[in-house]
């Protein structure tokens, strides 16, 4: 029986993208308007500055990522010094434009009644500052008390100690295929991916279900427990023929 679903955050329930790009706008104009020797710099180059710090820095907390790409960025005009600033008015603006995709809110609305609802992320996207205040019955945050990012074990265990049933109850509902499917499933929890941009589904897992929308995630949960009641009628009758033809 299904009674927990926990949901990954960026580009699960929330837009991240565009915050991303609204944020490191910010900071280009900040910088152009401290230094004409930003002159030059452009979006893409402040864009391509996470993924050179990332590989390197992938197990840090987001906030430390995101930091070590912006004081990659500020060096291109000689404004490290001023990081502190910059990175403020960075989150500031990321936080101010990340909300949740148009498919969100009557999804949680409708899953409400029938789940325990928790929200568990390696980023730093916290529920109440992106428009997901008081939805969850429980949130988790990598890094917070100690927990490894996903993909440790660590992290899924969390999630089961937090919604406080057995891992075969609780759903997994995220973008990626590694932290979101293979993972959880690993962990003893079932998993939906949520694969919004159609992407071809990788070899050597199967997720209990995929959804492109979260509109269409009410279903695929409800056809999950008809299955689950279904194996288990099935071995039931399986037993009560058995246990007949031995007496």
């Amino acid at each position: 029986m299904l009674t927990t679903v926990v949901f990954d955050a960026d580009e699960t329930l929330l837009d991240l993208r565009p915050a991303v790009t609204g944020g490191l706008v910010a900071v280009l104009d900040e910088m152009r308007r401290r230094t004409p020797a930003a002159a030059g710099v452009t979006l893409a180059e402040l864009e391509s500055d996470w993924g050179a710090v990332f590989g390197e820095l992938n197990a840090a907390p987001v906030v430390e990522i995101r930091r070590a790409a912006l004081a990659r960025s500020l060096a291109r005009a000689e404004l490290v010094n001023h990081l502190d600033e910059i990175a403020d008015l960075f989150f500031a603006r990321r936080f101010a434009l990340t909300r949740p995709f148009p498919d969100v809110p009557s999804a949680l609305a409708t899953l409400r009644g029938r789940y325990t609802l928790g929200f568990a992320t390696n980023g730093n996207s916290r529920a109440e500052r992106c428009g997901l205040a008081g939805e969850f019955a429980f949130e988790l945050y990598a890094h917070e008390n100690g927990l490894p990012k996903k993909p440790a074990p660590e992290f899924y265990g969390a999630v089961v100690a937090a919604a406080g049933v057995p891992a075969g109850q609780i759903v997994y509902v995220g973008d990626s295929w590694e932290h979101d499917v293979v993972a959880p499933r690993r962990a003893g929890l079932r998993s939906v991916w949520l694969n919004r941009l159609g992407l071809p589904r990788p070899l050597g897992c199967t997720p209990d279900a995929e959804v492109s929308s979260m509109a269409d995630l009410p279903t695929a949960l409800a056809d999950l427990g008809v299955d689950a009641v279904g194996v288990r009628l099935e071995l039931k009758e399986f037993t009560s023929i058995t246990g007949a033809q031995l007496a």
